[in-house]
């Protein structure tokens, strides 16, 4: 099953299911007050048995493979050495992550591109290894976990009930 290898991926690169958990927790607990953090995790899992999810980070996963091993044409290994700030092919391939639960996710990554939060900050810091697509790939999961966690339980039915319980009026008017 492509769900267990791509598990097993990601724990071989130092990526658990609970350090993105972490991430959506973040995300999405200002929003939620009952959020657990598996509930997050569990939301991590669902992303991760999507097939579009699982080929995109088998393919990023390949090329940060492949860039350590110094096994890329040039001027592609170079781009992947320095991380070069244009190449943004890494960005596009986690944007096909992102799109599964809609563009709220799209935010969400936006973001956490930017801050490099948990397990982000650690993929960033190179140590020796190439993480090039692997950090935009788990921002990608875990902003369409979060995202998937935000349909869940949308702000608009908490306002509208809000709403009528400040009224007095139901549903039905």
């Amino acid at each position: 099953m492509f769900y267990r290898h791509v598990v097993n991926l990601l724990e071989k690169r130092g990526v658990s299911l609970e350090a993105i958990g972490e991430i959506v927790y973040g995300l999405q607990r200002p929003y939620n007050d009952t959020l657990s953090l598996d509930e997050c995790v569990e939301s991590v899992s669902h992303v991760l048995k999507k097939r579009e999810v699982q080929n995109a980070l088998l393919t990023g996963i390949a090329l940060d493979e492949l860039a350590e091993a110094k096994k890329l044409p040039q001027p592609l290994q170079t781009m992947m050495e320095i991380d070069e700030p244009l190449f943004g092919v890494d960005e596009i391939l986690a944007l096909s992550i992102i799109n599964v639960y809609g563009t709220i996710g799209l935010t969400s990554f936006g973001y956490l591109d930017k801050i490099k939060v948990g397990i982000l900050k650690r993929l960033n810091h190179r140590n020796g290894k190439i993480h090039v697509f692997l950090d935009d790939l788990v921002a990608g999961v875990a902003a369409a976990a979060s995202a998937r966690i935000a349909h869940r339980h949308p702000d608009m039915e908490r306002y509208e009930a809000d709403k009528d319980k400040s009224t007095g009026m139901d549903e039905e008017g």
